[in-house]
Order: structure tokens, then C-alpha cells, then sequence
């Protein structure tokens, strides 16, 4: 077989098991071919397609970032059991995935790239595409992926593909391990001959791995938790994939601790759930961050103590708050100076903790306070949701809007702009897998791809893609993929002429929305801040594409006609984009959560002066490390 005959093959044989649960690992494989792979891995697929078409399924991409996204997305909502493979030609096509790996491995999610790579004959250097460094003749544009990638190998002769290939599927497995993982193949190796065992090519099982706390540990934390007087649990996204969703529910149901969720977290209780306070950080609720600036005792279980998470080290207050880190990765357990990290994964660990704290219970006190939180944000959200009548109406009349019309399996996808903030706090989850909100590398462009990977990995939900003008405009490509296999999701696009986040946060830093505004050129001053709006057609360039699409006038009827939308875009079995313009000024409610961003030490523009100010108070309540030291043993 050539080396790409044997990888393919290899591939469609492989398989996670995580308890009962077993599944395809290499579910199948998107390609980008050109001169790099065309003959190799496209050859490959083409074959087996004749041979034995279902053992790899071949799927087209428009962009190669795109595939990536569409994976990742695949594999979050398969718990990280089940992802694609990912083919590129050699040069940009490569590159075209480097974004798409730090995704990946930002956010812990398994899927392997195969980018061509330059001859390793060096028969025909410079190949086309290729990048010439005068001091290290080895290197290529490949390279670049080593920092990016949680494994990386190169097969520079047919014999390396054996290990290159075992290893990653190793990492692909490895819940500590997982991210992007790369194989770079060079183009001629790639249509090399080999012979290969009988055995490398056989049904393959990879257990994923969930590991128990050691021995003592949770009697020790079993003690900490009982002599804390405001415990608070923080969930993080190891709770989703763990499928601990239920021990969770049963944990704190029994002992009474509320439960704050970081954006990769939301789905870890329904949204109702009465000990449940909602998003905690920067992009928090008045209910998670009060209860946490007040909290003696945070349980971190599968966060990794993201800035926004941590609200820059200001969302916990309490002098002496200690952290109990529960995670399987020992890299996350050990953050910020755990008092007590725990190494171990996270249905596990909650189903000792239920049992070690039979009995236990907080305060009745402390729980008639945090009930009383949830309620009066809960009671905030409602009124963010009212139909005010405007023409341009607010990110939260949309959200409400969007989310009244969804079922409780649908799943809600984005990824950067304002929306991520918005919906961590106001989007109300029904289901564990119900939110997937890409919040890691918070990638631009990520949205609709991502949306298409969702809706792959599960037809009996619909997924509904909320994103911005901008964020659409980084990468749309992908939809003519959806067109193509006749995949149905919904984009609700929100049109607001600009970047509406960094407008905001331009202004609190005293930038006043400088290089945000989507303008015509302003050519005396040099910038876009003056002329008209560009009379861009967002609506009519989805529909190029083969789109459903239903537009919503800017009228007093506006959120009105958004909601019988959603009712056809969800009745309807094709893909349908609705279009909707919004004022981006007006603002979801306050959730008294902050993050550091530096403003500049001094300047001319009295708005910058004003926000150096504001700024240095937020420091003062910001600490050089979250843990306070070690628990108290006896």
C-alpha cells in the first residue's frame, strides 16, 4: 500500500471507548486537495471510496480553518470520543489550519491535521508553495504547528508512519493529553510504498482513561468542604466531558452548595436548577459573582481558571477563600496555588464526594442568600428580554427572542464578539450539551463552521449559530458546504455595522469605538469613523450561497418577526439564515464582573484619562495569585 492507502484504512479502524459507549474515533475525513496531496491522501480516499465507501467518509471544505472548526465542534458535542481528520496541501493550504490547532488545543478538543509537507527527497526544492530559510534547510511552514499541537511527527520515510500513527491516536484518546494533533506528511512520501502488517490495519479500541482520586484525598476534601461556611462550586467544561452532569446535580442537591459556570461549564445544571447561579467571571451574573467575592471555599471542578472565569483574580474577594482543584489534567489541578488539587476525573471524584459528605449541609442562612440572588437576576434577565418596540432592538430582546422559540435539546453555538458575554449570562440551558460557545481562543469566523459540526454530530437538535456581522464576514465559507450534504441549522446573524464588543470595550478603555464602525473611508482624517454605512448585503450574499433566508425590517414589529422566523427555520428541513439589524449600544444588565484590559498610563484624550482612573480602582481588588495557601488538616 502507499503510506496514504495505509493511514486511511488505519484510521476507519479505529475506536474510543468510554464505558458502555463505543464510537467511531476518525469519524471521517475533510480535504482541501492540491499538488502537496492530491496524488497522496487524495488518491487514498478516492480508492477506498471505490473499495469500501462507509469505512471513510469523504466530506468537501471551502477553507481549510473551517474543516478544523467543524471538527473541534464535532467532538465536543461527542464528549472528545469521536472527531475527523483534516487534510491540507503543502504551503497555504497548511497554514490555513494553524488558527484551527489553537482552537483545538486551547480548548482541550481532540482533531488531526494532515498537512502536506515539502519533498523529503528534496528532489524538487523549492517545490511550489515551499519556504526557503537560508539557516535551517529541515524547516518548513509545518513547523509551525509544533507549539500549537498537544503531538506532532513528521514521516519523512514510509516506515515512521507506524508510530507516527499509534502515537497519535494515543493523544487523540488522552483526555489529559487531547488537542491537535498533527502528522505532516511530505508529498512524495505520501504516494511511497510500504508493506503493512495485517495487525496495524485491524479494529483498534482506545479506552479513555477516568481516573479515581488517590487514596485519602477525598476524606481530605471531604473535611474542607464540611468546615466551610459559603463553599461554591465553580464548573468547568471537564463536567461536560466526563458526562458528570448527573453527579453533579446529585452532589449538590444533597449538600446544598451553589454552582457558578464558566463559559466551556454552562449545561452542568439546567438553568432552573435552584442551585444554580449562572455564569461567574467577567461575563457573570450579580448571583455567581456576589456569592463567589463572598465564598471561603471554591471547588473548581474541570476549569482551567480562565481570565474571564477569574475575572482577572478580582471575583474572589474573601481574605481567607481557599481552592479545591478537581481536574484530570494535573497542569489545571495545581493552578493558582490549589490548596487541595486533586487529580482525577470529574464523575468520579463528584460520586466519592457524595458519598464522603452524607449528612452535610450548608447553613440554611447561606442558602436563603443565594436563593434570593438567583431570583433577582433571574427576575433582571426577564426584563432584558421584554419586546421594547425598537426598530434596532438590543442583543438581549434577541437572545430572549431566540431562546423562547428553541427547544430544550437545541443547542445555541458562537464564539467571539459581544455575544459570548451576552449569552453566558442570559442564555438559559436546558440540557447538558444545549450550549457550546467556543470561549477558549474566542476565534473569530469560528461560528458557522462550528455550527456545522454541530448539527453533524447530532441530527435530532437544531443548531442555532447566533453571530455577528463581523465575526461573519471572518469566515462564511463553510455554508456552501452545509448546501452541498444538505445539512439544516439555523444562523440567526446580527447586523450592527461594526465590531460591537471591541466598540464597547474601545470606549471603557477610552478609545471611543476607534476602528470599530464599518464606514465608508473618511480620507482627510484618515480613519472610518465619519462617513456613511457601507451598504453591505449580507442577507442577499447568504442566499447566493443557497440559503433560506428571511430577513427582518428594521420596524417596531421587529422582534416580533424574529420570532415567527425561528418558528419556520425550525419547522423547515433546509438550512435558513435570518437576518436582523440591532442597535449594539444597548447593553445587557450589568453582571458586576470585570476584566483586565490595560489602559494606556497617559495620553492626550480626556476619555483615556477618565478610564486610567476607573482602571487602577478594578486593580486594587486584584490579587497576584487566587489560592491563599493550604486548608487547615486537623
Amino acid at each position: 500500500m502507499t503510506v496514504s492507502q495505509a493511514l486511511i484504512e488505519f484510521l476507519g479502524h479505529q475506536y474510543t471507548v468510554d464505558g458502555d459507549v463505543r464510537e467511531r474515533t476518525i469519524v471521517g475525513t475533510f480535504g482541501i486537495f492540491g499538488h502537496g496531496n492530491v496524488a497522496g491522501i487524495g488518491q487514498a480516499l478516492k480508492q477506498l471510496s471505490v473499495e469500501d465507501p462507509a469505512l471513510m467518509p469523504y466530506h468537501q471544505a471551502r477553507n481549510e480553518q473551517g474543516m478544523v472548526h467543524e471538527s473541534i465542534a464535532y467532538s465536543r458535542m461527542t464528549r472528545r470520543r469521536s472527531t475527523f481528520a483534516c487534510a491540507a496541501s503543502v504551503g497555504p493550504g497548511a497554514t490555513n489550519m494553524l488558527t484551527g490547532a489553537a482552537v483545538a488545543t486551547t480548548n482541550r478538543l481532540p482533531v488531526l491535521l494532515l498537512p502536506a509537507d515539502t519533498f523529503a527527497t528534496r528532489v524538487s526544492d523549492p517545490v511550489l508553495q515551499q519556504l526557503e530559510l537560508p539557516h535551517d534547510a529541515s524547516m518548513s511552514v509545518n513547523d509551525a504547528f509544533k507549539p500549537l499541537s498537544r503531538f506532532f511527527d513528521r514521516v519523512n520515510r514510509p516506515e515512521q508512519l507506524f508510530s507516527a500513527a499509534l502515537g497519535a491516536l494515543r493523544v487523540l484518546t488522552d483526555p489529559v493529553e487531547t488537542g491537535a494533533v498533527t502528522i505532516s506528511l511530505p508529498e512524495d512520501v505520501q504516494a511511497e510504498t510500504l508493506e503493512v502488517p495485517a495487525e496495524f490495519l485491524a479494529d483498534r479500541e482506545w479506552h479513555i482513561r477516568r481516573p479515581r482520586p488517590d487514596r485519602g484525598i477525598i476524606a481530605e476534601v471531604a473535611r474542607a468542604i464540611s468546615r466551610a461556611k459559603r463553599p461554591m462550586i465553580v464548573a468547568g467544561g471537564g463536567v461536560i466531558y466526563s458526562d458528570a452532569a448527573a453527579a453533579l446535580r446529585d452532589f449538590v442537591e444533597a449538600t446544598g452548595i451553589p454552582v457558578g459556570l464558566s463559559q466551556a461549564g454552562m449545561g452542568s445544571l439546567t438553568w432552573n436548577h435552584p442551585q444554580n447561579l449562572g455564569s461567574v467571571g467577567a461575563t457573570g451574573t450579580t448571583a455567581a459573582n456576589r456569592a463567589a467575592a463572598q465564598a471561603d471555599l471554591i471547588i473548581g471542578i474541570g476549569t482551567r481558571y480562565s481570565d474571564f472565569t477569574a475575572a482577572s483574580r478580582t471575583a474572589f474577594q474573601n481574605a481567607d477563600v481557599r481552592f479545591i482543584n478537581i481536574n484530570v489534567a494535573s497542569f489545571d489541578a495545581f493552578k493558582h496555588g490549589s490548596a487541595i488539587p486533586v487529580v482525577a476525573d470529574a464523575r468520579e471524584s463528584l460520586l466519592e464526594l457524595t458519598e464522603a459528605l452524607a449528612g452535610f449541609h450548608v447553613s440554611a442562612d447561606f442558602r436563603s442568600d443565594y436563593t434570593r440572588e438567583k431570583a433577582t437576576w433571574d427576575a433582571a434577565v426577564d426584563e432584558s428580554f421584554v419586546d421594547r418596540r425598537l426598530a434596532l432592538p438590543s442583543q438581549s430582546e434577541i437572545i430572549g427572542a431566540v431562546q423562547q422559540a428553541s427547544d430544550p435539546r437545541d443547542v445555541i453555538v458562537c464564539a467571539a464578539g459581544s455575544l459570548p458575554g451576552d449569552l453566558h449570562k442570559l442564555w438559559r440551558v436546558r440540557d447538558d450539551l444545549g450550549y457550546h460557545v467556543e470561549y477558549a481562543f474566542s476565534c473569530m469566523g469560528y461560528e458557522i463552521a462550528g455550527g456545522i459540526g454541530v448539527a453533524r454530530a447530532d441530527v435530532t437538535r437544531d443548531s442555532i449559530v447566533m453571530v455577528g456581522d463581523g465575526s461573519y464576514l471572518m469566515m462564511h465559507s463553510e455554508i456552501v458546504s452545509a448546501v452541498a450534504e444538505g445539512i439544516k441549522f439555523i444562523i440567526v446573524l446580527i447586523q450592527n455595522h461594526g465590531y460591537a464588543s471591541i466598540g464597547h470595550l474601545s470606549e471603557d478603555v477610552g478609545s471611543q469605538r476607534y476602528g470599530t464602525l464599518y464606514r465608508y473611508q473618511d480620507k482627510a482624517g484618515n480613519n472610518f469613523e465619519q462617513g456613511e454605512i457601507l451598504p453591505i448585503d449580507l442577507a442577499a450574499n447568504a442566499a447566493s450561497y443557497g440559503l433560506d433566508v428571511i430577513s427582518i425590517e428594521p420596524t417596531e414589529n421587529a422582534i416580533v418577526d424574529l420570532s415567527a422566523a425561528m418558528k419556520t427555520a425550525k419547522a423547515s428541513t433546509r438550512a435558513t439564515m435570518i437576518h436582523i439589524n440591532n442597535d449594539p449600544r444597548l447593553y445587557a444588565p450589568d453582571g458586576e464582573g470585570w476584566w483586565d484590559v490595560p489602559v494606556a498610563e497617559t495620553s492626550t484624550l480626556d476619555t483615556t484619562t477618565a478610564a486610567r482612573v476607573d482602571y487602577l480602582a478594578h486593580k486594587t481588588n486584584q490579587k497576584p495569585h487566587l489560592g491563599a495557601g493550604a486548608v487547615e488538616r486537623n
